[in-house]
């Protein structure tokens, strides 16, 4: 038993699933969401009345005995909550086992996968992320998508005969209550200056012999092919790294990062994702500079898409790290098309931080900000600022030029008079 508002750390979660990994069938399904929490339950499965997203066994008995806790608690309530590293850190455990088979299911055809009944089988199914913006109605969408796709996945290895064991969770929470005294110590920092607690993951690392050339991270990676299929990248590049980057190059002058997927969803067989930087040497500045001159889609071998890059530079001694970087062109960094099949795809990456040049420690160093100093909403600050001043000095001088009257008529004597020269 946990109490309220307890944050399951990753040993306790461990010991918890024991009797999990242990019992027997041995056959553990991992739903993995890229962001997930128990608030999401309750308020979707009551706002929503009959739209409720969750509609599967699983979610509906855990919906139900959520239920019951709130309404058998006197008070308001905090549930218990697991720590987002704990799924990183389980995930990380199971791999390293050699007990477990590690089996990424991407096409999501059970029918046709190889269970080994020797071994401990551990299926994970990557979910389709939830939609970046903080409309509820996206959400539910998303989400009663995924609850159909663990649905089926259930039914399929029901049908099979294969009995299993399911965990349901998520890389990071949705729902983060902010403590004031936290809000207070926020400030405009780099990456390079954040604890490393701070990623949800590691960042992706090419290596050249003893050396890591490369370093690549992103809170989400995504891309859109036709404005219509949604491929999210971010698990298989940095957690479970189902990714091939072995067509990387690395040398002093010209870096390319290759990310290779296999079969990433349904209808595409393989994409490779490229990105190609320079490092010169400016005599403006004295000294040398890299750039992320494009970035290169390359979809089942044949259909090239390439883009432009704008605003994606920094010292060849720095990394460079950009909040959002994508073909939108509300974002700071935007990737330009440069041909006719660049123009189908949508390109979405957020806090992205990339370094391909003069690596140290292999970790990022310090990082060269796409967001300047004098943000829009500093410019606004400081023009509001300016006019309010402007209208404080013209008052005050107004008033500075009243004067009072020398002579006062007095009601006792003979009226005032007070001729026009004056």
């Amino acid at each position: 038993a946990v109490h309220e508002g307890h944050v399951v750390s990753a040993q306790e979660l461990r010991v918890l699933l024991q009797p999990v990994f242990t019992q027997n069938p041995r056959n553990l399904v991992l739903f993995l969401q890229d962001r997930l929490s128990v608030d999401d339950f309750t308020y979707l499965s009551e706002s929503y009345g009959n739209k409720n997203p969750f509609q599967n066994q699983v979610n509906k008995l855990f919906i139900n005995l959520l239920q019951e806790i709130l309404q058998s608690s006197p008070s308001s309530l905090v549930l218990p909550a697991v720590d987002c590293k704990a799924t990183r850190y389980l995930l990380s455990v199971l791999q390293e086992s050699e007990d477990w088979k590690l089996t990424n299911v991407t096409n999501l055809n059970i029918s046709q996968l190889e269970v080994n009944a020797s071994k401990r089988n551990l299926l994970v199914v990557q979910l389709q992320p939830l939609a970046s913006g903080l409309k509820d109605i996206s959400t539910l969408e998303a989400i009663a998508e995924n609850d159909k796709i663990i649905r089926r996945v259930i039914m399929d290895l029901q049908e099979r005969g294969i009995h299993f064991s399911v965990i349901y969770t998520a890389v990071r929470p949705s729902r983060i209550s902010r403590r004031t005294d936290v809000v207070a110590e926020l400030r405009r920092q780099l990456m390079a200056a954040e604890e490393e607690d701070s990623l949800s993951y590691p960042p992706l690392n090419v290596t050249t012999g003893n050396y890591t050339c490369i370093l690549f991270y992103a809170s989400n990676f995504s891309l859109k092919a036709k404005s219509s299929v949604l491929i999210d990248l971010t698990n298989a590049t940095f957690l479970t790294q189902n990714v091939d980057i072995s067509a990387s190059e690395c040398s002093d002058s010209n870096t390319t990062l290759s990310l290779k997927y296999t079969k990433p969803v349904n209808g595409i067989s393989s994409l490779e994702i490229r990105f190609l930087m320079t490092n010169k040497f400016y005599e403006g500045s004295a000294r040398e500079w890299f750039t992320l001159d494009s970035v290169e889609i390359v979809q089942d071998g044949e259909k090239f898409a390439k883009f432009n890059v704008s605003a994606i530079s920094a010292p060849a001694e720095y990394s460079f790290h950009c909040q959002l970087v994508g073909t939108s062109k509300l974002y700071p960094a935007r990737l330009v098309p440069s041909n006719s099949e660049a123009e189908n795809w949508d390109v979405f990456i957020s806090r992205l931080q990339i370094q391909g040049f003069n690596i140290k420690n292999n970790q990022f160093s310090y990082a060269s900000d796409c967001t300047g100093f004098f943000t829009p909403g500093i410019w606004m600050g400081l023009v509001t600022s300016i006019i309010l001043v402007w209208i404080l000095t013209y008052g005050i001088h107004m008033i500075m030029q009243l004067t009072t009257n020398s002579r006062f008529d007095d009601p006792k004597g003979p009226a005032l008079s007070v001729p026009q020269t004056e």
